[in-house]
């Protein structure tokens, strides 16, 4: 073993002795590194520093497949020079979210004669422009794509129907009601839609005008996958039974995807459902890999028909659970094999309404289920625990972590806050449903929130030889998860109960609900626990009432250090920002943060605020909501000037409409031309036209930012 050492460090000093430049790389390790830069840049920047690396960039490995999603710095210019530079060599295309792109530079698109797969998603496309693009495009076979409201199928080329009826996978996402492209496609074995059309559809009767016409839409006999995700609405509930009314007529063998995805009060179950999941589940070879109803769609015997003929990759049983019927039991029941299962949505899907007066039929968490669960799927990659309570304290043996530690191969993780505390809570943080509401009554405006019982927490650089084994015991229970789960990159801790202060298409809440009295026990020690997950990439914390000073998050952010998207909601008090200096301090770590979400009320987003925030380099989306709160416009207009990568400003908090609008317009006159892409949307959080003015935003910035949802296996993974 001596020996073995002296070798080894015998040839550290010889390779720290030469010199290696990156010409000594092999071309292997070349295109493994060039494969991690945005395509417009390498092609038009780094194959032209030398010979060697104009060479690689010439692999057709690196020109096949080109994808600028989220590629903000790609002008229109650069994608145009690049489409001419690739235009022989690309098969793949992905332009999704490229909002900013001119009609002219779609256009280029059609210099692209080999593309089998276009994403034109959010990208400015007119029937005419489709027309064209389908002409050119002869071996296309997946498109996605917008439909709004000018769209004429009408005005597509015969040549450019004939294109469609070659397509074997459709992504469409509707912004008004309409059938767009669905009715040419008689081919298709992949069918996504994204059903994001507006009230105001509803009132001009669009959902009607469809009925009349529902005969020219196919009978998919080819279908293999079919998904509909809906934006809130009466419009978009309806527009999803015309589509799915299509099974009625002819039930397509083979089908292995269902994905539905419904929020809001959910329409009656169509007559057809049941047909159609007996088709799904008694074709011969044929094993359903996706699944998600409607909450009040799925029952034991859907579910039970499924599993009888295998377990699929992707379940989704958020908000499933109904009194005789819980998901997971159905699931842990079946008798088959549960390895393939790789993501499962559980969140709300408890045993049944918590015995104590946490809130009005919240789910309790079925904890021995869920331990079963993690010895029969020690596959799972994806788990959604959310909106449930757990309490059991730490110490207890088979506790909640203690068994999610054995799932290995876990990335993702969505929890309750309360399964992170180490102890019940103190009386005073339970609340008497009998007598509450009568006390508040009689005391309002003369009696302060008590705050007894929550623990203090001291920073590393405060601990005492003496309190060491007392800062240990404050993070005991998320141990056997750290150890456990190395690869974790995405975690969630929500607060059950939790809702955010900016709903979609209602006015913002007014009132923040309760909070678990478990949750006032989970503070800075369990945050600054957290640190050990050195992998972790995106992070949500909302609703920890027993954060105080938020000393664990400068802690959490140091051990994290490849922190991309951090999400925070109503930490500690929610009547004034507790933590505002520990923040400040933890924004100057993270050094690789991309977005950034924070909802609390009474935020000052002061000069203070954006200095530190400044410190961001790599920061490309921001938003803010805070109710009650204030900013300062020249602290807002110095930090955009700044910080030349941020192309996302939401901010929506107090201030006048007129002292948002001018601030939103200064920053658009501004910045726009240097950033083609910059989205700034500042309006204030309690106006009554915010939900109009959330409809005008880009859907990309909408969905994956501004709007606060558990995102934690809620699609399907991709294949």
């Amino acid at each position: 073993m001596d020996n073995q050492i002296e070798t080894a460090l015998c040839c550290l000093d010889s390779i720290s002795q030469t010199s290696v430049t990156i010409s000594d790389f092999s071309d292997e390790i070349l295109l493994n590194i060039l494969r991690f830069i945005p395509s417009h840049d390498l092609m038009l920047n780094v194959s032209q520093v030398c010979r060697k690396l104009r060479t690689l960039c010439l692999d057709k490995s690196l020109r096949a497949h080109v994808h600028l999603h989220k590629e903000y710095t790609a002008n229109d210019d650069a994608v145009k020079q690049l489409l001419k530079k690739l235009s022989s060599d690309i098969q793949t295309l992905n332009l999704s979210s490229c909002y900013w792109l001119a009609g002219s530079t779609v256009d280029q698109v059609t210099r692209c004669k080999a593309l089998v797969s276009l994403d034109l998603s959010g990208c400015q496309l007119t029937s005419v422009r489709l027309s064209h693009l389908l002409t050119s495009l002869r071996s296309l076979r997946s498109l996605a794509l917008d439909v709004g409201p000018e769209f004429d199928l009408h005005q597509l080329s015969a040549e450019g129907k004939s294109a469609l009826a070659r397509l074997q996978e459709l992504k469409q996402t509707l912004l008004t009601p309409s059938y767009g492209v669905v009715p040419c496609c008689s081919a298709l074995r992949r069918l996504h839609l994204y059903l994001e059309a507006s009230e105001g559809c509803r009132e001009a009767g669009g959902c009607t005008q469809l009925m009349v016409g529902q005969s020219s839409v196919p009978h998919y006999q080819n279908l293999r996958w079919f998904s509909a995700r809906l934006a809130p609405g009466e419009v978009n509930r309806t527009l999803l039974a015309l589509y799915l009314a299509v099974f009625s007529m002819r039930v397509p063998e083979g089908l292995t995807g269902l994905v539905l995805s419904v929020p809001g009060p959910v329409p009656p179950r169509p007559v057809a459902m049941t047909a159609l999941m007996e088709s799904m589940a008694s074709t011969v070879g044929n094993t359903v890999s996706a699944l998600q109803l409607p909450r009040t769609w799925l029952d034991g015997a859907i579910l039970g028909l499924v599993l009888a003929h295998g377990c699929p990759s992707y379940l989704n049983v958020s908000r499933c659970s109904s009194p005789g019927f819980n998901p997971l039991h159905v699931l842990l029941s079946a008798g088959r094999d549960l390895t393939p299962l790789k993501s499962l949505n559980l969140r709300g899907c408890g045993r049944g309404p918590l015995a104590e007066s946490c809130g009005k039929g919240e789910e309790e968490m079925d904890a021995e289920s869920v331990k079963a669960l993690t010895e029969c799927c020690p596959h799972l990659i994806r788990l959604n625990l959310s909106a449930m309570h757990y309490h059991l304290p730490a110490g207890e043996d088979g506790h909640l972590c203690g068994a999610l530690g054995h799932l290995a191969a876990l990335c993702s993780l969505a929890l309750p806050v309360c399964a992170l505390a180490q102890s019940p809570p103190a009386p005073s943080n339970i609340q008497d449903p009998h007598t509450d509401l009568f006390s508040r009554s009689l005391l309002l405006g003369l009696k302060k929130s008590s705050r007894i019982g929550v623990p203090t927490y001291r920073p590393t650089t405060e601990v005492t030889v003496g309190q060491g084994e007392e800062r240990q015991d404050r993070g005991l229970c998320i141990q056997p998860l750290l150890q456990g789960c190395p690869h974790l990159v995405e975690l969630e801790l929500i607060g059950a109960g939790f809702s955010s202060a900016m709903p979609r298409n209602e006015p913002a809440i007014r009132k923040d609900p309760a909070a678990c009295p478990w949750s006032y026990n989970v503070g800075d020690g369990e945050l600054a626990a957290l640190g050990g997950m050195k992998f972790l990439r995106k992070l949500t914390l909302a609703h920890l009432p027993g954060v105080l000073k938020g000393t664990g998050l400068i802690e959490l952010v140091q051990g994290c250090k490849d922190l991309r998207l951090l999400s925070l909601a109503n930490l500690g008090s929610l009547k004034t920002m507790n933590y505002t200096q520990a923040l400040l301090e933890a924004l100057s770590y993270c050094t690789q943060l991309r977005d950034f979400r924070l909802e609390q009320p009474y935020c000052n987003a002061n000069v203070a605020f954006f200095e530190a925030l400044s410190q961001c380099h790599q920061l490309q989306r921001l938003c803010l909501v805070s109710r009650h709160g204030t900013f300062q416009p020249a602290a807002v207009a110095a930090f955009m000037q700044s910080c030349t990568q941020v192309i996302m400003c939401h901010m929506f908090m107090g201030g006048t409409l007129v002292a948002c609008k001018t601030l939103q317009k200064n920053l658009l006159d501004s910045i726009s031309i240097s950033r083609p892409a910059l989205s700034v949307v500042i309006y204030p959080l309690l106006h009554e036209d915010l939900a109009h003015v959330i409809r005008g935003m880009p859907l990309c910035h909408l969905d994956e930012i501004t709007l606060f949802k558990s995102r934690v296996a809620e699609d399907p993974m991709k294949q």
